[in-house]
């Protein structure tokens, strides 16, 4: 899954990276290169999962599911998805 990332220059310098399919996740750097590190770490911390997101019962099923990367996605659903693909934060990162 790739996410979108806007990089806005700033007038004092630097650059805000923005992420339009996780609300509220933004960074900044004074270089392209570190607003991009930048934003890849608030991608991670966004994403973090929460403990109560995933306390399932044993019945429950589980999914393997492909998301569109072009939707809005919450940050619960999205973190959700992740751990029911058994892929972990650093793979989904790796993909980003």
């Amino acid at each position: 899954m790739k996410i979108q990332v806007v990089l806005e220059p700033c007038d004092e310098g630097g650059y805000t990276a923005l992420v339009p399919a996780l609300p509220g996740c933004i960074s900044e750097g004074d270089t392209k290169d570190e607003a991009i590190r930048n934003v890849r770490e608030a991608i991670r911390v966004y994403l973090e999962p929460v403990e109560d997101d995933y306390s399932f019962a044993a019945e429950n099923e589980v999914l393997k599911l492909t998301v569109p990367a072009h939707k809005i996605i919450k940050r619960s659903t999205l973190s959700h998805i992740i751990k029911q693909a058994h892929m972990g934060l650093g793979r989904f990162l790796d993909l980003v």
